[in-house]
Parts: C-alpha cells; sequence; structure tokens
C-alpha cells in the first residue's frame, strides 16, 4: 500500500490593486515631450538636406544642397555648383581684388554696392539682361559686415531670381550668390536664403 501526501491548500490570491490613472500634469508632459521629439526630427530632417563645403586653404565655407554637383568653370567664379534636376539652379562664389585696407563700408551703402553689383555684373550693358534690386540689408555676423542682396533679373526668354551675400576680407571681395527661375523661386526662396547666409570666413 502506497501511501501519498495529502495534497496543499489552494493559495490564497493576493488582491491586486488597480493601476494607478494618469494625472493631467503627467499627461501633458507626455505630449509636450512626444511633440519635442517629433520636432526635433523635423529639424534634423532639414538639416539633412544641406551638405558643407570648405575652400581647400581654409579661408571660407558654406552650404549646399544636397543633390547639387560642383561643376569646373575656367575664368569665371571661383567655385560654382549646379543642381543635377534643376540644372539652371546656380550657386556661385566669386572672388575680387579690391584695396587691403578697405572695409565692407569703404565700398558704400548696401545699396550703393547692390546696385554696382547689378550694373557692371548681374546686367551689364550689352549682356542682354536687365535686373533690379529689390532689396539691399546689412548683416553682423562673427564680427564682420555683411551685405546681402536681393535681385529680379529679366533675360529675353524668362526671369530669374537671385540672392547674394557680400563681404570683404583683407583685400578680398567675397560675393556669394543663388539664382534661380522665377517660376521655381516661391518653393526654393527659403533654402536659398539658408544657403546664402551660411557663408562664413573661417580666418
Amino acid at each position: 500500500m502506497t501511501l501519498t501526501a495529502p495534497p496543499p491548500p489552494p493559495a490564497t490570491p493576493t488582491p491586486t490593486r488597480p493601476a494607478p490613472a494618469l494625472r493631467p500634469q503627467a499627461m501633458i508632459r507626455g505630449l509636450v515631450a512626444l511633440l519635442l521629439a517629433v520636432s526635433l526630427v523635423g529639424c534634423s530632417a532639414a538639416a539633412a538636406g544641406l551638405n558643407s563645403f570648405q575652400s581647400p586653404d581654409g579661408r571660407y565655407a558654406f552650404l549646399y544642397p544636397t543633390g547639387w554637383t560642383r561643376v569646373q568653370v575656367s575664368g569665371g567664379p571661383q567655385v560654382v555648383f549646379h543642381d543635377l534636376i534643376n540644372s539652371d539652379e546656380t550657386l556661385s562664389l566669386v572672388v575680387s581684388q579690391v584695396d587691403a585696407d578697405d572695409d565692407l563700408s569703404d565700398l558704400g551703402s548696401a545699396v550703393a554696392v547692390g546696385e554696382r553689383l547689378r550694373r557692371t555684373v548681374i546686367a551689364p550693358e550689352g549682356s542682354g539682361r536687365a535686373a533690379e534690386l529689390l532689396q539691399a540689408d546689412e548683416r553682423l555676423q562673427g564680427g564682420r559686415r555683411f551685405y546681402d542682396l536681393e535681385y529680379a533679373v529679366h533675360l529675353q526668354d524668362r526671369d530669374r531670381h537671385e540672392l547674394a551675400t557680400v563681404v570683404v576680407d583683407r583685400g578680398r571681395l567675397y560675393t556669394f550668390a543663388a539664382s534661380t527661375n522665377e517660376i521655381r523661386w516661391p518653393r526654393v526662396k527659403d533654402l536659398f536664403h539658408q544657403v546664402v547666409t551660411s557663408f562664413t570666413l573661417l580666418v
């Protein structure tokens, strides 16, 4: 005859407390954190649409849109980029010589310099182009004075829009400009403002 131990008494279930309800303040904090995370992702995505370029001599740097490529131009601007899809959208840097002691203000006000560029570079006589200076502003950045300029450019078969920034440093006048056709301008103007104002002198 085999003896077996009596079965253990059934376990008494431990009472469980319901999970505490979220307080309104905690819910608000959670929503704020979520919205902040989403906005930061959006900012990162926007920043990811730009690449950086630095000159080999380390004098200057700027941002240019992803998908644009550099092209070599002989006897023209020092640096040229253009969009691979919209090939008439361009970014260019022209470096000119000025007196070593000149500051940008020595060349005139933002309007005066903008008008001089309009007459001599953007729409010189005989070029078949006409240009209008729409806006000219002065900006201080990193202890240097910049002139930010905006133009409407009229060609025989189309109209264009151009943004430029101008700065002087140790005998060099830097003119950094972005240009597109007028149809595309409303879609790219914020990007072009960001690119043109990114131009920085490093030394």
